[in-house]
């Protein structure tokens, strides 16, 4: 191990005798330290430490005024660190005060009157074990500051995964496949709205776009089927959900558990006609209550390749007469009253503005 530069060490000298002061300053410099500062009224000692930063204490036991246990006691109540750099100056050898100046908070002794080889080991120690305490402090820190980096890395790319999941899931039935990312803006305003936690609303947003993920199973010929479904292939596109949450099981990410769950209840509806499961009123889980709304907002006021996009104002009254069957009434109330702020969602990630880019970068698409 590299020898720690204790040359470079603050250190504080509180001693009431002005004679004990001059002797360690003509010793310490002629050692080699230069960064010293001295107090001879205990009064002070507390001030000098919070602007002086010692990384070592010279500390008198006994003066007036304050004494040095009384020091200690005031510089652990503002010192922020685990290691209070104390070295007691003492002419008294009995046990109890070396211990009481231990339980003090003090790590070593030097004895009155000095015996400087002592003294400049004992001191060399204690500020190289104080350097090394620091060194060991910034390590951390800077490892601290790694793994937090790393670990938002990771997040922002499971996030990315999960978006793009989605999307692709979307581009199947929607050519921009912005729809998931409107519509988990949509569920997150209308969640705080209904009083959901910010963690809660802060998982809605991330896992809501996953609510079509089962798409993916649906045969190309029924999802992006023109005219009129079958029954039968309405069977078939009754399973998405079923397959969504199929997809998204397993997990103990709790993000990915609710995007299970989204998935799985997303077609559920207030009166219990919706599917897979045919739940109804409270048995639909919340956030499959919330997803159900701002979807069907959303793709009531988009343009798909079936339908053109419908006013705003005749979607709100549409979810509105489907308020207690399709959709629960109190949430439908609040997404009345936030309109205003569903429509800047709407206009923020707009399905033009996904054109312009396709055709600014690609000329194809000119």
């Amino acid at each position: 191990m590299q020898e720690m530069d204790t040359k470079s060490g603050r250190i504080l000298i509180v001693d009431d005798e002005k004679g004990n002061i001059r002797v360690l300053e003509r010793f310490l410099k002629a050692a080699g330290y230069h960064d010293l500062k001295s107090v001879s009224d205990s009064r002070q000692a507390v001030n000098a430490f919070i602007e002086f930063q010692p990384d070592l204490v010279l500390l008198d036991l006994k003066m007036p005024h304050l004494d040095g246990f009384q020091v200690m006691e005031a510089l652990k109540r503002i010192h922020k660190g685990s290691y209070l750099p104390v070295l007691v100056l003492t002419a008294q050898r009995d046990h109890p005060t070396r211990l009481k100046a231990l339980e003090s908070g003090a790590k070593d002794f030097l004895t009155k009157p000095f015996n400087m080889t002592e003294t400049r080991v004992r001191i060399h120690n204690m500020l190289e074990v104080r350097m090394l305490r620091h060194k060991i402090q910034e390590q951390n820190l800077l490892l601290e500051d790694q793994v937090k980096e790393r670990t938002q890395e990771l997040e922002r790319t499971r996030l990315e995964v999960i978006h793009r999941l989605g999307r692709a899931a979307e581009y199947r039935d929607n050519e921009t496949g912005l729809h998931v990312i409107r519509m988990s803006h949509l569920c997150f305003r209308l969640a705080k709205e209904a009083g959901l936690t910010a963690n809660e609303c802060e998982l809605l947003l991330q896992a809501s776009p996953m609510h079509d993920v089962g798409k993916i199973g649906i045969p190309d010929q029924i999802l992006m089927k023109s005219g009129k479904l079958t029954e039968e292939e309405w069977e078939i596109m009754r399973m998405h959900p079923v397959i969504g949450a199929e997809i998204l099981s397993g997990s103990d990410s709790k993000l990915m558990q609710l995007a299970e769950t989204i998935s799985l209840t997303h077609q559920e509806r207030w009166d219990g006609s919706g599917y897979p499961l045919g739940l109804k009123g409270d048995q639909i889980p919340m956030v499959g209550r919330i997803v159900a709304i701002c979807d069907v907002f959303d793709a009531l006021t988009s343009k798909r390749r079936y339908k053109e996009a419908i006013p705003i104002q005749t979607a709100m009254d549409m979810i509105e007469e489907k308020s207690g069957q399709d959709f629960e009434p109190r949430l439908v109330a609040m997404f009345k009253r936030i309109l205003p702020d569903m429509v800047e969602i709407l206009d923020q990630f707009s399905d033009q503005d996904q054109q312009d880019l396709i055709r600014a970068f690609n000329p194809a698409h000119r």
